[in-house]
């Protein structure tokens, strides 16, 4: 990575602008474009004063006081003006063997309510902290290794940008040096932030615990007394620390809301706002660096939101991820097969490609142990793969790891009983046993030697600590957490570099997987049909606000799962045409994959070429029902039900789907919310199959029309 070296003596050469004695917040450019519709002119450049550092990118900035010492003196949104910095607290915090050290930051600012610029002049660093030397910018890293194998969104956008480091030295601790590293992106208001530490001593040291980002933010409301829930600011942040869960939000995180012990002046009697924001993880790491090494933090990741709406706010969260983790627009067709039997993977082969599908993953229940190296079963499967391969299909499967026991030496051992137990799951292996270690080379090999591209990677390292001290992987329960999280990504990312599809029930994006599911209870799928089709519909409306549509598998059961017997089924698929047709119409419609478990996708020649009907429709519009989801009208099961997909880069710049569980055909006037196709004066509107008409957009982009919706059908509206 290009990198010029700042002191405050230096020359500025790259992507820096010099200003002198003016404050350089009153200067910086603003984008003037809407980030959510297209790119903005301005990039992320770095902006330096004698005694200021400014990263900005014309959307957001993050002001950066270096005298007497470095602290964050300003986070603010450019476009609205809102400022998030009330309270001057350190860069971060480190603990080492037992004492806690401020990195960076300013003591005595006489009023944590807000700050004013002219307090900064008389504070002082802090206490026994890390004292900023000197800074750094240059190109971004070019982040995961990724190449695209498969199709993905053609909007595509990309991670640009700068970094900036930030190097720190302790008056007593010679031999540690912190580095503080900042990113941010053209085009979004996005920042990202990590710590990383080096030990040049000759002996070791103990990194107990870390925090990588404190933002003192103003509080949303002036409570007196407690309320049953806090509102939050206008800042999204996560991090990859992340396990559990099918959002960042419902995993075990490590972004945590505190109170502020010097806000005295607060209007909560009892001092209870929580109105500091810190990125750390809950426990540990405990992690100790050897003399000559270095250790790196998480990454944290700070999205300046502009308000309250919901769908807004969803927007930019997703495009956030497909900036940071482009891997997750690839969206294969695929086919999840219950059976390893050679003559019926062949079969289910045929069908994928005949059919239009891309992918069969062996599925749980299948057969498929990916753990055993034998000659015969890596002989086996590499003639599958072959086969696969000369029909155009990829060929992966699953593998559980965590809900499973497999011995008391190798499962996670419970703190408090010193016994196996104690984990999410109940009992669970440790990553760190030399099981696990084994586990993850088995299953790497195993994709090497077949030429499997796909993992199914069921119950991926959940979050369990271990308190065992004979695992060769961690010493013990304070380092087990840590440790088996660090070996956990490793793998998907050596993965993601080899170009393997990763399905994972757990938050790994920012580490290379590429998909999670929508968010359903698992036994709903045992139920009727017909209840399946409107919960289904339901799961994807309420779990696309978070997701881009190619982030999500949802399911449908070909074959029993949970029960639920012949009502809960669609085998034999030609008995259940209709349920089939509603399935793949609402799933591929929403650009969401499902997992089609049973052994074949046809059984007659007219389930075939509904299969083929479906899928030719969806890759005729694929690059619009992949792209972002309005929410119009979640189902209920008592009126009319649908989802607008919008992108401004495209011919086709709207495609709804608006759906009718009744049993009555519904007439309807329906506002369409056009803002987000980019289109401002006049929209060409086609429903179904009827010719299309222009129309007139009013004040706030949006259209009305009149529809009508077939019993128990849907209709599909293109705009352009």
């Amino acid at each position: 990575m290009l990198k010029i070296c700042l002191s405050l003596l230096c020359p500025l050469l790259f992507s820096l602008t010099l200003w002198g004695q003016t404050d350089l917040s009153q200067n910086l450019p603003v984008a003037e474009k809407d980030w959510l519709l297209e790119s903005p002119e301005t990039k992320a450049k770095a902006y330096i004063s004698e005694k200021e550092i400014i990263l900005s990118n014309g959307l957001v900035s993050r002001t950066i006081r270096t005298v007497p010492n470095a602290a964050t003196v300003s986070l603010k949104n450019l476009q609205t003006g809102e400022e998030f910095i009330r309270s001057v607290k350190p860069e971060a915090l480190l603990s080492i063997d037992g004492t806690s050290y401020p990195i960076g930051g300013l003591s005595g600012q006489k009023e944590h309510g807000y700050l004013k610029q002219e307090w900064l002049a008389h504070m002082s660093s802090p206490e026994n902290a890390f004292e900023y030397k000197k800074f750094e910018t240059g190109e971004l890293d070019r982040g995961l290794r990724w190449e695209r194998k498969r199709w993905t969104s053609s909007t595509q956008w990309e991670r640009k940008g700068m970094e900036a480091i930030f190097y720190y030295t302790h008056p007593r601790l010679k031999d540690i040096s912190v580095e503080v590293h900042y990113e941010i992106y053209d085009g979004l208001p996005l920042l990202c932030k990590w710590i990383h530490v080096k030990n040049m001593g000759a002996e070791s040291i103990r990194i107990d615990h870390f925090t990588g980002e404190i933002i003192a933010h103003p509080e949303k409301n002036n409570y007196v007394d407690e309320p049953s829930r806090w509102d939050l600011p206008n800042l999204y942040l996560e991090n990859d620390y992340a396990f559990g869960g099918f959002t960042y939000v419902e995993s075990p995180n490590a972004i945590h809301w505190e109170l502020d012990p010097d806000y005295t002046s607060q209007v909560n009697w009892e001092y209870k706002t929580p109105c500091i924001l810190k990125s750390e993880p809950g426990h540990g790491p405990d992690y100790k660096l050897e003399a000559g090494t270095g250790f790196e933090s998480f990454r944290t990741y700070v999205l300046a939101l502009d308000g309250t709406d919901r769908e807004r706010n969803g927007l930019s969260i997703r495009k956030m991820y497909r900036t940071l983790a482009p891997w997750i627009t690839e969206n294969p067709i695929f086919l999840h097969l219950v059976t390893t039997n050679t003559r019926k993977v062949k079969a289910a082969i045929d069908q994928c490609a005949e059919t239009g599908y891309e992918m069969v993953i062996l599925s749980f229940g299948s057969g498929l142990n990916m753990e055993d190296l034998s000659e015969k079963n890596i002989d086996r499967f590499k003639k599958l793969v072959d086969y696969a391969h000369s029909k155009d299909i990829e060929l992966g499967g699953y593998s559980l790891f965590s809900s499973r026991k497999i011995g008391p030496e190798t499962d996670v051992i419970d703190k408090e009983t010193g016994e196996p137990g104690g984990a999410k799951f109940g009992n669970a292996p440790c990553g760190g046993s030399a099981w696990g270690q084994d586990y993850y080379r088995k299953l790497e090999v195993f994709m090497d030697r077949t030429g499997f591209s796909v993992l199914e990677h069921d119950g991926p390292y959940p979050g369990d600590f271990c308190a065992s001290t004979s695992h060769p992987g961690h010493e013990g329960h304070d380092d087990s957490q840590w440790k088996q999280w660090r070996q956990a990504t490793d793998f998907y990312k050596r993965l993601r570099a080899k170009g393997i599809y990763m399905n994972l029930p757990d938050i790994y994006h920012l580490s290379g997987s590429n998909k999670i599911g929508i968010g359903y209870r698992e036994v709903n799928w045992s139920l009727p049909r017909e209840q399946q089709i409107l919960l289904g519909r339901q799961n994807i409306y309420d779990g696309t606000w978070l997701k881009p549509p190619s982030m999500a598998w949802t399911f449908v059961p070909l074959t029993q799962y949970h029960g639920g017997g012949e009502a809960a089924t669609l085998e034999p698929l030609a008995d259940h045409l209709q349920e089939y047709d509603a399935h793949m119409t609402q799933n591929y419609g929403s650009g969401i994959q499902a997992c089609y478990r049973g052994p074949r996708l046809y059984d007659t020649e007219e389930t075939r070429e509904l299969v083929i009907s479906k899928i030719a429709h969806y890759k005729k519009y694929r690059d619009i029902l992949n792209a972002d989801i309005i929410h119009l009208r979640r189902p209920d099961g008592r009126d009319w039900d649908g989802i607008l997909h919008v992108d401004p880069q495209l011919e086709i710049k709207g495609y709804a789907l608006l759906y009718n569980p009744t049993g009555k055909t519904l007439e309807r006037n329906i506002t369409l919310p056009l803002y987000y196709t980019g289109l401002t004066e006049t929209a060409h509107i086609q429903i179904g199959e009827g010719q299309a008409q222009e129309q007139e957009l009013s004040r706030d982009y949006s259209v009305e029309i009149q529809v009508s919706i077939p019993a128990h059908g849907y209709l599909p509206i293109q705009i352009k």
